[in-house]
Parts: C-alpha cells; structure tokens; sequence
C-alpha cells in the first residue's frame, strides 16, 4: 500500500541533470517539496526557475570538503525538517586501471563514496532527533556485478553497496530507512565516458534506460508504509546483458 509523499521535504544531490533531475520532477509531482544540491549555480539556478517555487536551489560542492560539510546545515537554513535525503551525485571513469591517474581516481573516490558517507553522516542526527527519515543511495548495476572495463567505477558502487546495507541496519531502531536504486546504463552524460564501441551497441540494441524510470522506482520505494523497507531495487534495460 502507498503512503503519500505530499508536503515531505526532500534533499537530492546532483539535482542540475540526468537521474537526480528526473528524481527531482518525480518528488515534486507527488507533492513534495525538493532542495536541489549541485555544484552548477547556472543550471541550478535555470532548473528551479523552471520547476516554481516548490524547488530549492542549494549551491554544494560535494568534492571541496567545506562546502560538502556544510551541506546539510545550509539546507535546514531554507527548510525546518530533511524527510527525505537521495544521495545521487556522482561520476564515472571507464577502462583498464592503468589507463587513469592517481587524480582522476581520487576524484571520483571522493565524490561517489566518500560525499555519500559524509552527507549521511550530516543528516543522521537531524533524522534521529525527528524519529524518522529516508535515505537513498544512486548506486549501480555495477555495485552487484564486476564490471571488467570500470574496475574503479565497479569498486565505488560495491563499497556502496556494502554501506547501505550497513547503514540500514544501523538506523532501523530510529525509524530511518536506508535503501539504494541501482540502474543499469542510463542515457546521461556520464556515458560519454563509456567505451565508444560499448556504447554504440548498447545503443543499437536498445540496452538504455531512461532517468526517469530511475526516478519511478524511487517514488515506489519511499511510498512504501513505514514496516516496509526496500533496500534493493535494480533497474536495467531489458536487453543489457549483465
């Protein structure tokens, strides 16, 4: 049975673009009110614009750790209360390991895993205090299955994988759930970092999903009554072959 998700407050990062977007447009449809997180002030600034007054631009760095620490109490300055925090921001890098650099790992390290830890961790003592709260991870296919050609990607969607599931059983007893939505490849921009002949099948046959049958499954998950928890859901294409 559905609960509705009207009047909830919800924060979602990498709200400017792709799947955080579409989650975007998906909470506010259902009444929702949705703090929009990016590091794009200009995209953010013509998204909220677009979207009225329902949606709240919060200018966050998530890889400069002032800003990223900040996050949440900049936040509850433009609303009283967080029910809902979607941890979506993050970045992809493609290819045999020693194709990269040090910098190019650390960068996507910071913002895939430790960004989603350290939001966590902000908004833990706001939800606890409320006795209750959503937490959601934008994670991946990947999380679930090595991925030979993104080893570094793979790896940062595992340790989330892993986080979720500890971080749900951590927070149960305080009434906060903790789930994650794990698409397949998604039409975004992070696929231009694909492998070019990867891709070009993937488009050919149709293994692409689009952000906002992401977004559908998250609606689904955080309207779930408060006894029940999904903590798994992964999207894919019909035709991806994983």
């Amino acid at each position: 049975m559905a609960e509705a998700l009207n009047e909830k407050i919800a924060a979602v990062t990498g709200a400017a673009s792709g799947i955080g977007l579409a989650a975007t447009q998906a909470l506010l449809a259902e009444g929702a009110r949705v703090v929009m997180v990016d590091r794009d002030e200009t995209a953010l600034a013509e998204q909220v614009s677009r979207l009225g007054d329902r949606a709240i631009a919060q200018v966050t760095d998530l890889l400069d750790p002032e800003s990223c620490k900040s996050m949440v109490p900049e936040i509850l300055e433009k609303v009283d209360h967080i029910d809902i925090l979607h941890c979506n921001a993050g970045t992809y890098i493609g290819g045999d390991l020693d194709e990269t650099d040090p910098d190019t790992i650390d960068r996507m390290l910071n913002l895939n895993v430790n960004a989603v830890m350290k939001n966590v961790h902000g908004v833990i003592p706001h939800m606890k205090s409320r006795k209750t709260g959503d937490i959601w991870v934008t994670c991946s296919v990947a999380g679930h299955s090595a991925i030979p050609w993104e080893p570094v990607y793979s790896g940062s969607k595992w340790a989330m994988t892993c986080f979720v599931q500890t971080m749900r059983r951590q927070l149960r007893e305080h009434g906060i759930r903790v789930g994650q939505v794990s698409p397949g490849p998604v039409v975004s921009a992070l696929l231009a970092d694909w492998p070019e002949e990867n891709l070009r099948k993937a488009k050919e046959n149709g293994s692409l999903i689009d952000p906002g049958e992401v977004a559908d499954a998250l609606i689904f998950a955080l309207s779930r009554r408060r006894n029940v928890t999904i903590r798994d859901m992964v999207v894919l294409p019909t035709n991806f072959d994983i």
